[in-house]
């Protein structure tokens, strides 16, 4: 029976996409076959949604191919059985289990939640947006003895602070399984401590943070916002984790100086380590990440298409890995190649609507400061007056339109590859502070002001 289903993953995996088959058709056993009817056991309740939905006639097909014979396929959740002949049936029904055994066991976090196994520092791309909370990062997981124990990780939603964070935490219990790791948000700990004074276990709830935790990582600590019972707690416990020299990361989209209605003991405890920002990545690390990617999923993404999803979704790396997971399942599901056209199609339902800014008014701002025409902008000109106002120019359109940077750089009179290396040399001045810098900040001003 068992070869039976083996016979038939094996022709699914020359007909499917290898990626395909990894991830929905391999994990899946043979619960029961019949004369006519075979159950097929999937890991969990979404895989067994996911095959049903999008397998189960390609499934159907392959045993007509195989066996001249199309049989009725139902789905389960759980673990094939070795039963021989016509086999024992079992599904979710017959107290099967809801999640496959993990092939190793992996140390334990103490309390909170999970850390995802992907979230690792191996599998963070470092560029010039993150290369000091990257080292900073690493070097509190792997040294017992630091200048300080405790980081303040920065950046806006999707840059990588909570990839970070719990990246430390692998770091740490990879090499001291023992280490009492507790990662939770910050909204969670809040949850937890109103348990505590609701049961009257709130000694329990101090000493468990207290005096048995050695690594405290805490996201979003601005939701602490207004919870002063909790901040005060907060603080006692950051003071006994401080004086017995446990590690402490806080990540948060706000600095701590910044974050409203908490108390000043507390800003003073976030402010005492390391602060350190990730900033948006650019283009070539755009490019690194999406490649990353397409490793860790294993996906064949064209650098054609690789390069567009970086140039077209600049907002953060989730919205990168939102990309090409929607170009790979869409020419996967459908059929059809995974090329320029295609994620053209994908981009445009993912790109925030901008305003209606258009490429012409930002150019006329652009040529009003700078003292040059349109026409010269648009020239071949390769002087300097007029060759930054035009990177200028085509770094704003990319920013403050929805246009598509093919778009973009045909109203230059510019190749797509030119229209890239402008948007980067900008973003690497502004990263220098230079004088390039402060016009830019000065036109983005009027330019969400309406003004010329």
């Amino acid at each position: 029976m068992e070869n039976i289903w083996a016979g038939i993953k094996g022709y699914l995996k020359d007909q499917l996409p290898a990626h395909s088959y990894r991830m929905w058709i391999e994990p899946i056993s043979l619960g029961s076959l019949d004369e006519s009817e075979i159950v097929l056991l999937c890991p969990n309740l979404f895989s067994q949604k996911r095959v049903r939905d999008n397998y189960l006639q390609v499934i159907s097909d392959a045993f007509l191919e195989k066996h001249n014979k199309r049989y009725n396929i139902s789905f389960g959740v759980g673990k094939g059985s070795e039963s021989t002949g016509r086999g024992t049936r079992r599904t979710a029904s017959a107290q099967a289990p809801i999640q496959l055994s993990l092939p190793t066991e992996k140390p334990k976090l103490m309390s909170g939640r999970l850390l995802r196994d992907n979230y690792t520092f191996d599998r963070f791309v470092v560029g010039n947006n993150s290369d000091f909370a990257y080292t900073a990062a690493l070097s509190l997981a792997s040294k017992n003895r630091n200048h300080t124990n405790s980081l303040f990780l920065l950046s806006d939603t999707g840059l990588g602070k909570s990839h970070l964070s719990q990246a430390v935490g692998h770091q740490i219990l990879a090499k001291n399984p023992g280490e009492r790791v507790y990662y939770i948000s910050a909204e969670d700990f809040a949850g937890e401590m109103v348990g505590a004074m609701q049961t009257d276990s709130l000694d329990t709830f101090k000493e468990k943070y207290r005096n048995n935790c050695d690594v405290l990582l805490m996201e979003d600590v601005h939701f602490l916002t207004g919870k002063t019972r909790t901040q005060t707690e907060l603080v006692q416990i950051l003071d006994y984790l401080y004086e017995s020299n446990k590690k402490v990361i806080f990540s948060s989209c706000h600095l701590p100086g910044e974050i409203p209605k908490i108390n000043d003991q507390l800003k003073s405890r976030l402010s005492s380590g390391m602060i350190t920002n990730i900033e948006p990545p650019n283009f070539r690390t755009r490019v690194r990440i999406l490649k990353r990617k397409a490793l860790d999923y294993g996906f064949a993404v064209p650098m054609d298409v690789m390069e567009y999803l970086a140039s077209e979704l600049s907002d953060n790396v989730r919205q990168l890995e939102s990309g090409i997971l929607g170009v790979t399942t869409k020419s996967s599901l459908l059929g059809i190649p995974l090329d320029l056209s295609l994620a053209g199609t994908v981009v445009k339902n993912m790109v925030k609507e901008s305003k209606k800014i258009t490429i012409d008014f930002i150019k006329e701002l652009v040529c009003s400061e700078y003292k040059v025409t349109t026409e010269e902008l648009e020239s071949n000109s390769r002087k300097k007056t007029v060759v930054t106002p035009r990177q200028v120019a085509i770094y704003l359109s990319r920013r403050y339109t929805d246009q598509p940077l093919q778009v973009i750089g045909k109203s230059f009179n510019r190749y797509h590859a030119t229209a890239i290396h402008s948007i980067n040399s900008i973003e690497k001045a502004i990263k220098l502070n230079s004088p390039i810098s402060k016009q830019v900040a000065h036109i983005s001003k009027k330019i969400e002001h309406g003004r010329v």
